[in-house]
């Protein structure tokens, strides 16, 4: 099964929905702020990719947060991402035991070999 992590605004969302839908590829959406987010999740993405790759550092989110919170060790990080899940690159897609962040028709492609 293939599910797509992310919020229903984002335009990098609404790409790879689109895609995933014009090539036929079943699959579900989870709403970071309709559907909530748990820790394993998070874990499970930051020991697949990294935490640099799943945190996003650019965006207005982290750029808002106070400098306390932001200087903190991966846990602390970890813990962030549950609680603020807009700080995550988005999408988020998890098909078996493959994880992507963000959305690259070429890598899609590829791995749904279409």
């Amino acid at each position: 099964m293939t599910t797509v992590y992310g919020i229903s605004n984002c335009d990098t969302v609404r790409k790879t929905r689109k895609w995933l839908d014009a090539n036929g590829i079943e699959f579900s959406f989870h709403d970071f702020r309709k559907d909530g987010l748990d820790a394993d999740s998070v874990n499970r993405w930051c020991d697949a990719l990294g935490i640099d790759t799943v945190l996003n550092k650019r965006g207005t989110t982290w750029r808002q947060l106070p400098e306390t919170e932001r200087d903190v060790d991966e846990a602390g990080l970890r813990a962030l991402l549950v609680t603020h899940p807009t700080l995550i690159k988005r999408p988020v897609l998890e098909h078996g035991d493959t994880i992507r962040v963000g959305f690259k028709a070429e890598e899609y492609a590829a791995l749904f070999g279409v």
